[in-house]
């Protein structure tokens, strides 16, 4: 869908090959720090590319003011501040968890959520740095954070087209930016998905673009695939019927496993974008495709008439399309009766 190029810790996206699958843990360790390093090996476990955590603090993120999404309140929470703070880790905690992934061998990147939060997460180990989708309007956050240098990506669930083109100006002069499709509905029916919407987010940013995965289902992630996601973002949790905000838009392990290797299998069944002659298609080439076949015994020094041809297979003489071409060429020598015609048959 674009020509751009992506690169996170020296890996390139954009450019085919598997994608770039995220692991989003996000809040789903439920506030605790042995839980947060579980699933970041389960995620590796999984085969995920990387495993994303959340920064934020409650009571710098929610006014007195703040209320609570639909999906939160059916879920029993009554208050938003009380709700994230029962899930926040400090700054400390989430950079020995991005530690514990670089040790892990999966790529560590946090959400941090509010201004006075980012020289902790650009002091830590953070491979990418991870826009949430309300803050696409959050200039001065947006700007912050994507002057640290490190690759950063860009979610636009519940954006409109002009608020796309806006953030993408916005970060005009960043090279190592991408855009993620996204629908910011927890879990999104497949009715909603809107995978395709990530044509007009990579023809409005011209970037490398993904796909942040809300559904339930194991294969929408091959699906995005195979419509050009280059990223996928997904949440991971150890139960999903566990109580808490993201848990029933998540996988548990075994299903997330089965999603990367759904994407994966898209991946390569994509292959290239071109229209090539593979290898593995010559042999079959070679002996179904048709070529002239004498008709009858030609003599030598014979003048080739249409009635002195048919064609049949294999492909290994003058193909059918040189027939007319062949007419009235002479022979230098011999050709029996069912036998191919080559080019050295001619004088």
């Amino acid at each position: 869908m674009t020509t751009a190029s992506f690169h996170i810790a020296g890996r390139t996206l954009g450019s085919g090959g598997a994608p770039f699958i995220i692991a989003e843990i996000g809040v789903n360790h439920d506030g605790s720090m042995e839980r947060a390093c579980s699933l970041i090996h389960a995620a590796k476990a999984a085969g995920a590319s990387a495993a994303k955590f959340q920064m934020f603090d409650a009571s710098m993120l929610m006014s007195l003011d703040a209320v609570l999404a639909v999906y939160q309140r059916e879920r029993g929470a009554r208050d938003p501040r009380e709700l994230l703070q029962q899930l926040q880790l400090s700054p400390s905690d989430l950079g020995t968890l991005a530690e514990e992934c670089r040790d892990a061998g999966i790529y560590p990147i946090v959400t941090v959520f509010s201004l006075p939060l980012v020289p902790y997460a650009a002091a830590q180990c953070w491979h990418a740095f991870k826009m949430a989708s309300p803050d696409l309007v959050n200039r001065p956050l947006l700007r912050a954070m994507a002057q640290l240098g490190r690759p950063l990506i860009v979610s636009t669930g519940a954006a409109t087209r002009e608020e796309v083109a806006q953030g993408a100006a916005w970060l005009s002069d960043i090279e190592q930016v991408a855009f993620l499709q996204c629908t910011s509905s927890y879990p999104t029916s497949d009715a909603c998905a809107a995978i395709g919407g990530m044509h007009e987010v990579a023809s409005i940013t011209r970037r490398v673009v993904g796909y942040s995965d809300h559904t339930q289902s194991i294969d929408a992630g091959a699906l995005a695939v195979a419509a050009g996601a280059c990223i996928l973002e997904k949440h991971l949790t150890y139960d999903c019927s566990a109580h808490g905000p993201d848990h029933a838009a998540s996988l548990n392990p075994a299903q997330f496993k089965e999603y990367v290797q759904l994407a994966n299998r898209a991946a390569i069944l994509l292959s290239s974008p071109h229209k090539l002659l593979q290898d593995v298609e010559r042999d079959v080439r070679s002996v179904s495709r048709q070529s002239l076949v004498a008709t009858r015994d030609l003599a030598e020094g014979h003048a080739i008439t249409a009635h002195d041809l048919a064609c049949k297979r294999p492909g290994t003489g003058i193909p059918v399309a040189e027939l007319e071409a062949t007419v009235g060429r002479v022979l230098r020598r011999a050709v029996a009766c069912d036998r191919v015609l080559h080019l050295e048959d001619l004088a």
